[in-house]
């Protein structure tokens, strides 16, 4: 992990700052431009916690799903270290994310709360599960996208696309209680709205009524991650080394 961080952001200048500086700067301009939009967000959600608790796990998402595109590729030459697989450099590249982009949250979230502009978490075990959750998610969708565009130049054309078409059923930018009653079994069956979920259940307080389970964010994750772990398994052996 020490690595992927050295190899990423450099030995100079910010260096290191940059594992937390990047996502932050985003979220925190979110968070600038949501506010200038309006005060709140589907109506008693006041928009600065919405926007910090809905961009910062959606920020995770993106990057841990977009570091993985070609990453075998891009380390092959990592391989020739002793007792460094692919599948380290793919569960380095994702905890460094899930590290990094929970730093930049708690980081922007600290003066918010001094200043009572965030509420006070609610629920740590939920906000950190919720997080923890939606980076397995995410690191097993990366896992299977990894092996995918190793073995098919044409699976990395269709990632951006399906990345913004699928953007709605993310969770990142609603409540499902605020959906109409007939959405609510719709959007539920999409595991990341149960990440958003739970994980804004940590932050809110229990009356804004979020919909989640955990196990069903954990048996998604496990399906992908056991789909994902042979796949990439076999795409190694179609990997061109540098």
């Amino acid at each position: 992990m020490i690595r992927e961080a050295m190899s990423r952001f450099g030995h100079e200048n910010l260096g290191f700052f940059w594992l937390m500086g990047e996502p932050l700067l985003l979220t925190v301009g979110v968070m600038v431009m949501w506010t200038a939009v309006g005060n709140t967000h589907g109506g008693a959600v006041d928009v600065i916690p919405f926007a910090l608790s809905s961009y910062s796990l959606l920020t995770l998402w993106r990057h841990i799903v977009g570091r993985s595109v070609h990453a075998m590729r891009q380390n092959s030459s990592l391989i020739f270290h002793a007792h460094i697989r692919f599948l380290d450099i793919l569960i380095a590249r994702a905890l460094l994310e899930t590290i990094g982009v929970f730093a930049a949250f708690l980081i922007a979230y600290a003066p918010l709360a001094l200043l009572g502009r965030v509420p006070v978490i609610h629920d740590p075990l939920a906000l950190c599960g919720g997080w923890l959750l939606g980076a397995w998610f995410a690191f097993g969708f990366g896992l299977v996208l990894a092996g995918l565009t190793e073995l098919s130049e044409a699976a990395d054309r269709f990632v951006a696309p399906v990345m913004y078409i699928t953007l709605p059923l993310t969770g990142a930018f609603y409540m499902v209680e605020w959906l109409p009653t007939t959405m609510h079994d719709i959007v539920l069956w999409s595991p990341l709205v149960h990440a958003f979920e739970m994980f804004r259940s940590g932050l809110f307080p229990p009356e804004y009524g979020m919909k989640w389970s955990a196990p069903y964010i954990a048996v998604c994750a496990f399906v992908l991650t056991a789909i994902g772990m042979p796949l990439v398994h076999y795409a190694q052996t179609h990997v061109e080394y540098s």
